[in-house]
């Protein structure tokens, strides 16, 4: 039997879209994880990033912080918060939140640094403050590179929130672990297929976020 057939299977099954191991379920779960990581990420990256990168001041901080974060096994660090903590949504949130803080934080002080000074000198030489300066200036031109940290950050949170599943978290992982554990292969390609489905969703809304959020002369400028 190949993959496709395995899809097909699990797809077809009715079984596999009602209750509480149903798809809409799982999937419910799955971006909650995720939409909890990315906001406790976004809230500790952005204004670190957007602080850091306006003065220019702690990126060599900032690059071992990123460093030592990501050398951090997200599934060691799950089992040791699951054996600190015990069962509940924090042994499960700490994980993710460590993974995406890193590109957040780091692609938007290089977003910071990366935008054109002649402006930020103009504006500061028109009396605009450094909150003006930040926010009206420099954000707006930095925002297309902080959008694809926040896309990465939230790539790497759907694909890792499936681990969520080995401390009887839900989520779409309950397909990948229960179908290994079952040697239910026809579950375990289910639960793989709609997690790389709603990797790509996520890539969709972040280009769509990208052109609402983005104004036309950065973008073509950029």
């Amino acid at each position: 039997m190949n993959v496709l057939h395995f899809v097909e299977a699990f797809f077809s099954d009715s079984a596999h879209w009602h209750g509480y191991d149903g798809i809409p379920t799982r999937l419910l779960e799955h971006v909650q994880y995720t939409l909890m990581a990315l906001g406790i990420a976004a809230a500790v990256g952005l204004p670190v990033g957007l602080l850091t990168g306006h003065t220019g001041r702690g990126g060599n901080t900032l690059a071992l912080i990123a460093t030592a974060a990501r050398a951090l096994p997200s599934f060691g660090l799950m089992v040791l918060m699951f054996v600190i903590l015990g069962l509940g949504l924090a042994p499960v949130m700490i994980p993710l939140v460590v993974l995406a803080v890193p590109p957040v934080l780091v692609t938007t002080y290089e977003a910071m640094r990366s935008v054109d000074p002649a402006p930020v000198d103009a504006a500061r030489g028109m009396g605009m403050s450094e909150a003006g300066v930040l926010l009206r200036v420099e954000l707006p031109v930095a925002l297309p590179l902080i959008l694809s940290g926040l896309r990465s950050a939230a790539i790497q949170i759907v694909s890792t929130a499936t681990i969520a599943a080995y401390v009887s978290f839900g989520g779409l992982g309950r397909y990948i672990v229960d179908g290994l554990y079952q040697r239910d292969y026809e579950k375990v390609v289910g639960g793989a297929t709609l997690v790389a489905a709603l990797a790509l969703a996520t890539l969709g809304v972040f280009w769509a976020a990208g052109r609402l959020a983005v104004s036309r002369g950065v973008r073509r400028s950029g």
